[in-house]
């Protein structure tokens, strides 16, 4: 498989509704259970990219563009940007629905960074 294969392949898609536990007083999706999300898509991107233990060392530049009301269908969508000897940058983007109509904006967006770690929990090559 090639590396644009192999990318595509790996491409994370999770759905998630939003009730209000996970919301402030504001009534929108708390900042750190977004980066929380977008975290564990991140990963489960890049281990099926690698297919190896990955652990991340770095969230860059994440952009809060909207809010996330209560009551909201949210889609994160990861995808590998970059590859690297061994880390990798996975992007990902959150995007609110509105349950009950076809309204849909992208609302956040980020970089997590992970490395490719053996059993001794040193960096490892991931395979190109």
């Amino acid at each position: 498989m090639t590396l644009e294969e192999r990318i595509k392949h790996a491409e994370t898609r999770v759905f998630k509704t939003v009730f209000p536990n996970n919301t402030n007083h504001y009534d929108t999706l708390f900042g750190g259970t977004a980066l929380s999300m977008m975290d564990e898509t991140a990963f489960i991107a890049a281990t099926r990219f690698t297919r190896l233990r990955c652990v991340t060392v770095s969230s860059d530049k994440i952009d809060f563009k909207h809010p996330i009301p209560a009551g909201t269908i949210i889609e994160l969508v990861a995808r590998v940007k970059e590859v690297g000897n061994s880390s990798l940058k996975v992007e990902v983007e959150i995007f609110v629905e509105q349950m009950y109509s076809e309204d849909r904006e992208k609302a956040v967006s980020g970089t997590f960074t992970f490395v490719a770690v053996g059993e001794d929990k040193k960096p490892i090559a991931i395979p190109k």
